[in-house]
């Protein structure tokens, strides 16, 4: 667990299944563009995009990592492609999650292996967007996409910031693995607990106090260690 000797000054949420539940549906809607674009542009079967899908998941972390590594392809028409629809359709409003972030006393950014444009339209689904202060989507980072070390480096130089001043808010365990070991705090929003995250919630909007009790355990913690 990161020690407390850091001001916290960000909090950096993972976009989808994160910022909403996974019962959505959004991301089964990506999955079969994903499927579809590579039925379209490799002439495979959907059954072998599925399979290949899940191979690329597994080994890369990404379906378009994989894609990049194995078949050297337009990441962009990839990204146009697998996002290309609006999450409005799956999406509403969420008033509870609002209360929630403008709660949280920290710098809010979302980190998504996604496209700016994607995430805009998701917050902006959710009547969130405003509470954001920026996005940096994979674009930003070279198209180099979580859990690998350098998206996380990269998304700390464009914030200039330490990992010990981050808090990162994710629903895969695997990618909180490399913000824990640089020194980040993490949350995982899922159903169970797992030995990647230091704090875990059911629910994104418990996170407002998650972050409240981290800010007062360094409160006291500082003032134990002070005159």
């Amino acid at each position: 667990m990161p020690t407390p000797d850091a001001r916290l000054r960000f909090i950096l949420f993972d976009l989808d299944d994160t910022l909403y539940p996974r019962c959505a549906g959004l991301m089964t809607r990506v999955h079969e563009l994903m499927d579809d674009w590579m039925v379209r542009r490799l002439g495979i079967t959907r059954e072998e995009a599925v399979a290949l899908r899940t191979r690329f998941y597994r080994k890369y972390g990404t379906t378009m990592t994989g894609l990049l590594v194995e078949h050297h392809i337009d990441a962009d028409d990839f990204l146009h492609h697998v996002h290309d629809f609006q999450p409005s359709a799956f999406l509403k409003p969420n008033p509870a999650l609002r209360r929630a972030l403008t709660r949280i006393p920290l710098r809010r950014v979302i980190f998504t292996n996604g496209t700016r444009a994607h995430a805009q339209r998701v917050l902006e689904a959710l009547d969130i967007a405003p509470l954001f202060e920026r996005i940096i989507d994979v674009a930003d980072i070279g198209y180099v996409s979580k859990p690998a070390p350098k998206a996380y480096q990269r998304a700390l130089e464009i914030l200039d910031a330490t990992a010990r001043e981050c808090i990162l808010v994710e629903d895969s365990p695997r990618n909180l693995v490399p913000a824990r070991e640089m020194g980040m705090t993490t949350i995982l929003v899922g159903n169970e607990p797992a030995p990647e995250a230091d704090h875990h919630v059911q629910d994104v909007t418990q996170v407002a106090d998650v972050v409240a009790h981290i800010l007062n355990a360094r409160r006291s913690e500082a003032g134990a260690d002070g005159p």
